[in-house]
């Protein structure tokens, strides 16, 4: 199981409180966690990545064990402590403004 720890409004609309847990089907990566992700909480489909394309949306970005994996390819594997489930994968939504 991973652990992912969503921004506030994305909690709210998949009606979750705290951090949540999917099992992946493959290899731990991001795809395959926001695969899951999406498939659990079909409300999410569209607000973490693009329903066409697959990119990440515009002010989200991942971290994990204090490493900004936003830029990184989404079939990468994920850090063992993710993978272990003593870290979790965080979903966080951007600042921007002056």
């Amino acid at each position: 199981m991973i652990r992912v720890v969503l921004p506030a409004h994305l909690k709210n609309l998949a009606h979750v409180t705290g951090e949540v847990r999917v099992e992946v089907a493959g290899p731990p990566t991001q795809r395959e966690v926001l695969d899951a992700l999406e498939t659990a909480y079909p409300m999410l489909l569209g607000t973490i990545r693009d329903r066409h394309s697959g990119e990440r949306r515009p002010f989200v970005r991942f971290y994990a064990c204090e490493l900004d994996l936003s830029n990184e390819p989404p079939d990468e594997p994920l850090p063992e402590e993710v993978v272990a489930g003593k870290e979790p994968f965080i979903v966080l939504g951007a600042m921007a403004g002056g």
